[in-house]
Order: structure tokens, then C-alpha cells, then sequence
């Protein structure tokens, strides 16, 4: 049975162009509408940040703090399992955030994954088949650091080896006597490293038993797909291959072997979709690939995940879009669109609509469910 797991509000203070607001969402689906530029997606990436500690877009804090302002707050109020939990965020330009549970000071961001798993779709998903395989890896580490506290902290510490030891190649370059200090970094990174490659590939396993029926119901029963982990070196070599291309690292003051250069692919009917996918197919990995994070996270955690769709349904046909809203019929799903589509209203359950325009959000609507 899967547990209730839903945001009741957010308040947000010199939150980039919001100086104060408070928007009230309900169990299904709420919808925030109007221009572009007005704020509609600061919205969803406050949300996203409080959920992560990270704005979708990979935004630094300092940038997301008004403009005029030195720190910015956000409060998440969230009901799990029919108890609350607020979540305080203090985004500050020349200091690390500060992040409470419940009034309770966190001191690493991994206590916060867990509490509340969402999944944010916007049109820019719709091309991560066809974009860098940075963007690919992103989307796994994402979704896995939701899932999994300890991928977050392999990935986190695996990260600062990778640094220090890139770091300390630049150094080598000038004097050759520290490559005998290259050793107690490489055990490190092939530990951590190890752990990531195997966690990525179990993700890709549990992902392909589930995308494989979406893909064909959402095309018909003509496509199948399958996702294949391209992993950069496996964790049985990854010590070997390390000390082999060390040559080759001191030549580039950089580390090229590791899970920081996975990649993944798409095959449609055993073909790449990357490289020879039309624009349609591709489009329609990318959203086989959000239905299938929904079913996962449900799989996995035994909740719903919140749905976080920014401008997504009129980049999808009527076939796609209509898909989409059949699987996020039971959870909760916060939308923003340029109108008000009629689409919508008779196919879901609608809770709050509000109005944005320049950095306000007003309540033009309530429909309890």
C-alpha cells in the first residue's frame, strides 16, 4: 500500500523576483499559470530545492537570492504518512545554506533525501536523449540520490576525491616527486567509484523492467526500448585501467577514467535513439523515462512521488499529453502553463489554480476534491 505523501504550502521571501509569497496546493493537481518570465518556475524550483538542496537548474545560491537582497528563505510545509513536517531553507550570498527538519538544524544534505521525493519534467527533458552525456548522468544521479542517502554520500565524497586528485595531477606537472602521493587518492576513488558504478547499474537494471511496457503502450506496441548503461570502466578493473592510464592523466591534468564519464543509451528496437531517432521518438523516450521514475520511486519507497511539470504538456501531441495525465491521475502534480487548457480541466482533478504575474501569485480558483 502506497503511502500519502503530499506538500500542503511553500512560502517563499526574496526568492529571485518573489519578495513574499504563500501558495497553498492540494492533493492533486494544482496549476500555476501565466506568462513567460513572471516566476511560474521559481515556484517549482523552490519546491525542488527543498526537496534536494538543489536548484534544478544548477544554480548557485548567491543567484538565486533577490536581486538587492543578501538571503532568501523558503518553508515547505509537507504531510507524510498523516504526520506534518516543515522544511526550512536559509539561502545566504557569502555563507553556506542552513537546512532544518521540523525546527531541527541538519548538518549534511543527505539527512534531508527521503522526506520528500519529487520528479521535475520540463521541456529541456525532452532532449536529454539527444544532449551531452553529462545531462545523462545527471538524471541518474538526481533520481539516485532521492532513492538512496548513501549514493548521495559515495557520490558527494567521490566527487572531492576527484577533485583533489585532478588537483594534485596540475601539481605533478611541476614537480614529479608528488606522484608518489597519487596512491592514497586512487584507493579512495576506486572505493567510492566502485560503489557508484554498481549502484548506477542496478538503477538501469530496475529502470529497463518497468520502461520497457510503458514504451510500447505509449507507441502502440511498435517500439520496444531498452536502456543500456555505457559504463566508463567497470568495478573489477577500475584500479588497473587507473594506474595504466596514469600517463595519460599526468599529460592532461586530469582524471579520464571513472564513473564521471558514464554515459547511458537508448535503443529503439536495437537501434540508437541518439543517433538516429527522429525528433518524435526521442521525445517519447524522454517521457517513457519520467513514467518510469514515478513507477520506480512508488517501487522502491513504497510512496508517491510529487510531480513537478514546467511548461511540459504543450510540448507533448494529444496522444503523449493524454498518457501523461493518465499516470499522474493519484499523485500529486503541480503544473505551470502559459493557459489555462480546457485539456486539463476535464481530465483531472483540479485543487487550486493561481494566477502568476510578475513575481505575485494569486488564487483565481479552488476545487476540493
Amino acid at each position: 500500500m502506497v503511502k500519502e505523501m503530499y506538500i500542503e504550502s511553500i512560502e517563499l521571501n526574496n526568492y529571485r523576483n518573489y519578495r513574499q509569497v504563500k501558495v497553498e496546493f492540494g492533493k492533486n493537481t494544482n496549476i500555476l499559470y501565466g506568462n513567460n518570465a513572471q516566476g511560474k518556475t521559481n515556484i517549482l524550483e523552490s519546491i525542488y530545492m527543498a526537496a534536494t538542496t538543489k536548484s534544478h537548474r544548477g544554480t548557485k545560491d548567491r543567484d538565486i537570492i533577490r536581486i538587492g537582497e543578501d538571503e532568501s528563505h523558503i518553508r515547505l510545509f509537507i504531510k507524510k504518512a498523516d504526520v506534518s513536517h516543515k522544511i526550512d531553507m536559509h539561502l545566504r550570498k557569502n555563507k553556506n545554506k542552513g537546512v532544518a527538519i521540523d525546527g531541527i538544524a541538519i548538518k549534511r544534505a543527505a539527512e534531508l533525501y527521503g522526506l520528500l521525493n519529487v520528479i521535475f519534467f520540463s521541456p529541456e527533458d525532452l532532449s536529454i536523449i539527444k544532449n551531452g552525456p553529462a545531462e545523462r548522468r545527471r538524471f541518474m544521479d538526481l533520481e539516485l540520490c532521492q532513492i538512496s542517502r548513501l549514493y548521495y554520500q559515495n557520490l558527494e565524497s567521490y566527487n572531492k576525491i576527484l577533485n583533489q586528485r585532478n588537483n594534485l595531477l596540475k601539481q605533478i606537472y611541476y614537480n614529479k616527486s608528488l606522484i608518489d602521493t597519487l596512491d592514497v587518492w586512487d584507493v579512495q576513488l576506486v572505493n567510492y567509484g566502485s560503489k557508484i558504478i554498481k549502484e548506477r547499474r542496478n538503477f538501469i537494471e530496475m529502470m529497463n523492467e518497468i520502461i520497457g511496457d510503458i514504451h510500447s503502450r505509449l507507441t502502440g506496441g511498435k517500439e520496444q526500448l531498452e536502456i543500456v548503461y555505457e559504463y566508463n570502466v567497470d568495478e573489477d578493473n577500475f584500479e588497473n585501467i587507473l594506474q595504466e592510464k596514469l600517463n595519460t592523466d599526468m599529460k592532461y591534468s586530469s582524471t579520464q577514467t571513472g564513473p564521471h564519464r558514464d554515459d547511458i543509451s537508448f535503443l529503439i528496437n536495437g537501434i540508437d535513439a541518439r543517433k538516429y531517432g527522429s525528433q518524435g521518438q526521442q521525445r517519447t523516450v524522454a517521457l517513457s523515462l519520467k513514467m518510469a521514475e514515478i513507477k520506480l520511486v512508488r517501487k522502491i519507497i513504497n510512496d508517491n512521488p510529487i510531480l513537478l511539470l514546467d511548461d511540459v504538456m504543450s510540448e507533448l501531441d494529444t496522444d503523449r499529453r493524454n498518457a501523461l495525465i493518465d499516470e499522474i491521475r493519484d499523485i500529486q502534480t503541480i503544473i505551470t502553463c502559459t493557459g489555462y487548457d480546457e485539456f486539463i480541466k476535464e481530465q483531472v482533478i483540479i485543487n487550486n489554480v493561481y494566477s502568476v504575474v510578475e513575481g505575485t501569485a494569486t488564487r483565481v480558483r479552488t476545487e476540493e476534491s
